[in-house]
């Protein structure tokens, strides 16, 4: 298969609940070695360019444990899921005990299958590496506990939300627990020491046992391994001359790996995203951009759109929802959803999808849950999401050059023109508007074509999310813009070519 395309489009999969979906659907077993072709083929059909398998290794018998005993964790599993049993609870994603495929989703066989017909319908596999910690049982625990972050007896007694003990080979030692600075640890796992060389290079072996398996890896919390972070949160020393994780390891994927995809879920602003994009991540996480989508207006967002340059915006990972975030159907409430939808996936970047967005599920289902509640499809929504989708699939939106555009007042005493976010793209002759209005109440703005090729022509604008179609002059487009009169939250993605079809009407 080629590599991947520019600024792919991507569906996240819960793979625990997706295949028990799939299995009550079936009345029969469905693993990853037997997943139904019409699921493949819808898919594929959907438009997108990859899967990403979200929780396929196999998840740690402590970790479950804790999942299921502790009292932290059952009101948000109940929430999801009102008729929970112990036996949904099957363990965080993200304690991983070890980097095989766990045998009731199929095992590594049932993956290599899956990943070949993924294949046959010409999509691409994303799998997740989780660099910063494994399950708290994890055997390295025992035969190599060098490799993790170590505490002291003090400590255990100081912190005992933060480090516990574990008998080894070499005798008892006091781990911590995996964490990120700014929060408390996670119990249910175990801190890899990244100033170690051999933690370094035992890891490294690992993400590439995982890329011989697919097409890409989501790394987890992947600025947690950069030098300063691991420094901030452990102090002490790295051993001399070494690198930066990801400068080392992700040039060992891609030698063996060359069109190897690297997805980043990144957090604490520009100067992290950009450190990680120079470490050599293709795509780091947006995470800005989807707070400013739920809680800001159209001028943080424009702002958000002009922050360094194309390169930049073209290697950030867009998104309205993913199994860390509430359910978009419910974080942004139906309309502003697919506002944000349209103005966020049609972007530059790494366009990502989680599974039931589409048919615009409601409840958000945690990692540590196997099952899901069964939730009504809303068809209005997939309609307009199969309508995006197949806007996207467009050469334009991969390939194309793309540039934000200014919007203009239509009169001295309207502002609602600051309500607009609007951009084009345009390849070989072929143009794309993008317009949204993120305001909740109608707004009217100007939007004037950077393009000179447009004078002297009429030229014909079909709104691809709707059946909406219009007639411009290419010279009123350039010098005054072309006028929107947008309800809430509307938007629209603008197909522009010249002059109108054979017997098509405009407006």
């Amino acid at each position: 298969m080629e590599n991947w395309p520019k600024h792919p489009v991507i569906c996240e999969l819960n793979t625990w609940a997706w295949l028990h979906q799939l299995t009550q659907e079936a009345h029969q077993p469905v693993t990853l070695a037997n997943v139904p072709e019409t699921e493949l083929q819808r898919l594929s059909g959907l438009g997108f360019d990859g899967l990403w398998l979200m929780g396929v290794w196999r998840r740690s018998p402590a970790a479950r444990r804790i999942a299921r005993e502790g009292a932290e964790f059952q009101g948000g599993h109940r929430h999801a899921l009102p008729d929970c049993t112990p036996e949904d609870i099957v363990g965080s994603a993200y304690a991983i005990f070890d980097y095989q495929v766990d045998a009731v989703l199929g095992g590594d066989d049932g993956l290599a299958a899956f990943r070949k017909r993924l294949r046959a319908c010409g999509l691409r596999l994303i799998l997740d590496f989780v660099s910063n910690h494994l399950a708290l049982d994890h055997p390295w625990t025992l035969e190599y506990p060098e490799r993790f972050v170590q505490g002291t007896e003090a400590d255990l007694v100081r912190d005992p939300g933060s480090f516990f003990g574990r008998g080894g080979r070499s005798g008892p030692h006091v781990f911590a627990n995996g964490r990120d600075p700014y929060f408390p640890a996670w119990t249910d796992t175990v801190q890899l020491d990244y100033r170690r060389s051999v933690t370094q290079q035992a890891m490294t072996d690992e993400l590439l046992s995982i890329a011989a398996r697919c097409d890409g890896a989501r790394c987890d919390m992947a600025m947690l391994e950069n030098q300063d972070t691991v420094l901030k949160t452990w102090g002490g020393t790295f051993e001399p001359s070494q690198p930066e994780f990801w400068l080392k390891a992700i040039p060992a994927v891609r030698e063996r790996y060359p069109g190897f995809l690297f997805l980043a879920e990144v957090y604490w602003g520009l100067d992290q995203e950009l450190k990680l994009q120079r470490f050599g991540f293709d795509y780091t996480y947006d995470k800005r951009l989807y707070d400013l989508l739920r809680h800001s207006d159209a001028g943080t967002v424009r702002s958000r759109l002009r922050e360094a340059d194309d390169a930049y915006q073209g290697s950030l990972a867009r998104f309205i929802e993913n199994h860390d975030e509430d359910r978009a159907r419910t974080a942004f409430e139906l309309e502003r959803s697919r506002a944000a939808a349209a103005l966020a996936l049609a972007l530059p970047g790494l366009r990502l999808m989680h599974e039931g967005q589409i048919e615009g599920y409601q409840l958000h289902l945690p990692v540590r849950l196997g099952r899901r509640q069964v939730e009504p499809p809303d068809p209005d929504l997939a309609s307009f999401y199969r309508r995006l989708l197949a806007a996207l699939h467009h050469p334009v939106f991969h390939g194309g050059a793309w540039r934000l555009l200014e919007p203009l007042p239509v009169a001295w005493d309207n502002s609602s023109f600051q309500s607009f976010v609007a951009y084009r793209w345009m390849l070989d002759g072929q143009y794309r508007l993008v317009a949204v209005n993120l305001a909740g109440g109608r707004a009217q703005c100007c939007v004037r074509f950077d393009l000179p090729s447009l004078a002297g022509k009429m030229w014909f604008l079909q709104d691809l999310l709707s059946d909406a179609r219009y007639l411009r002059d290419g010279s009123q487009l350039l010098s005054a813009g072309l006028f929107l009169d947008m309800p809430g939250y509307g938007s629209h993605i603008f197909e522009v070519t010249p002059g109108p079809p054979p017997g098509a009407a405009a407006e």
